[in-house]
């Protein structure tokens, strides 16, 4: 047993967030927020990005609200993030080069699957950020909590507030 590490299932500090899985976050982030294990529930995703309303970022965002307490949502991204330069061609070529069949990408765009909608990052991570903000807000099935947007520098770990849920209730 890792005594220092023993916790609940249910966040200390009654809050969710989704950040990016940025290898540069996994201690920073923690420590810019005073955070510990225990404390809040982290989900993580490229560009900490909702892009679909009913996808699996959006289902833990719910549990985490209705089963595990809590009672924020923080959605936190980055500046230099990775997504932000994404060229769904490029990812498309590299599918290729990687041993995926042509013919399979066909078949999931004549099947109505836009992949290349589907891997578009963003321009603008502040603009992103509140995208996905609002998304969670205007949830059918997330109740009137406070959802933040933030954006961390991955390098200081200093932390801006862009979009304060408190302002929304």
């Amino acid at each position: 047993m890792y005594e220092p590490y023993l916790t609940s299932k249910f966040p200390n500090k009654k809050f969710v967030i989704l950040t990016c899985m940025d290898t540069r976050l996994i201690e920073l982030l923690p420590a810019s927020m005073n955070v510990k294990n225990g404390d809040v529930k982290i989900i993580k995703s490229a560009g900490g990005m909702v892009s679909t309303a009913f996808g699996g970022i959006m289902r833990s965002i719910i549990v985490a609200i209705y089963e595990l307490g809590a009672q924020e949502v923080l959605v936190i991204g980055h500046h230099d993030c990775g997504m932000s330069s994404i060229n769904p061609q490029e990812m498309k070529r590299k599918f290729v080069e990687r041993g995926i069949d042509p013919q399979t990408l066909e078949v999931l765009e004549h099947s109505g699957m836009n992949i290349e909608r589907w891997l578009r990052g963003f321009d603008d991570v502040t603009e992103s950020i509140k995208s996905s903000v609002h998304l969670i807000r205007k949830h059918p099935l997330v109740p009137k909590i406070p959802v933040h947007g933030l954006v961390i520098d991955p390098t200081t770990g200093r932390i801006d507030l862009v979009d304060d849920g408190y302002d929304n209730l």
